[in-house]
């Protein structure tokens, strides 16, 4: 299951179909750094092609062990103090950098220019819009695209901390979803668990390959295989 870090505390908050909603995100092969909001779905024939050649550039080996593994060796959640990623240092945690990215309507605690207390958030995961308030809404999690714990059997476990601390909070990998969607997720590779929203799944594949080659991490033959269908 994912971290406890990555829940966002409160009671349980309702969501909306987005039918009647503009969707807000963009396409991933136009964000290559995870600064701009949100997961377009790829339609086009065009982008389907640039996204499998995307893909292909990703290696495989096998998942290694989960031994060692703590969410601790990623550095403490939703940390400031980390370099060279998009918005480090920024005098802001990295889980209100996402709903700030994300997020419309957002409104902050009196005072502060960082912390959010409501917004409207659309999961491009789900395609339902979350009326989210921090104070009664519990259904927002920040999902890594890239697992942490699958980043540690595929390679991670021998990086040095402040690596780990970096895609642990790279906006790149990190998309904030429907908490009980986020849930069913666990660790898992797309060969296992893709989004709901089949839609959205060639987009998530693509960002998947992101951060895997900028991180160069590899995925296992059968993920990589199943990233590759999510784009034909």
């Amino acid at each position: 299951m994912p971290e406890l870090d990555d829940a966002l505390t409160g009671q349980s908050g309702g969501g909306k179909s987005d039918s009647d909603t503009e969707q807000r995100g963009v396409n991933p092969l136009d964000n290559p750094d995870g600064t701009g909001p949100g997961l377009k779905a790829i339609t086009s024939d065009k982008d389907r092609a640039e996204a499998r050649k995307l893909i292909d550039k990703v290696a495989t080996k096998g998942r290694g062990a989960k031994t060692g593994y703590d969410r601790d060796k990623f550095g403490y959640a939703w940390a400031d103090n980390v370099d060279d990623i998009p918005w480090g240092r920024n005098g802001c945690d990295t889980r209100n950098d996402l709903l700030k990215r994300d997020g419309r309507d957002v409104k902050y605690r009196s005072g502060s220019n960082c912390v959010i207390t409501s917004m409207t958030l659309y999961d491009p995961y789900t395609g339902k819009t979350i009326d989210w308030s921090k104070s009664k809404a519990a259904e927002v999690q920040i999902d890594h695209v890239m697992p942490l714990s699958y980043d540690w059997q595929m390679g991670a476990s021998r990086w040095s901390e402040s690596k780990r601390k970096q895609i642990a909070n790279d906006p790149l990998n990190l998309i904030p979803v429907d908490g009980s969607t986020n849930g069913s997720k666990g660790d898992s590779g797309p060969a296992t668990w893709l989004p709901p929203r089949s839609e959205i799944r060639c987009a998530y594949a693509v960002r998947f390959a992101q951060v895997s080659l900028k991180y160069d991490l590899p995925v296992t033959s059968a993920d990589k295989a199943a990233m590759l269908e999510q784009c034909r």
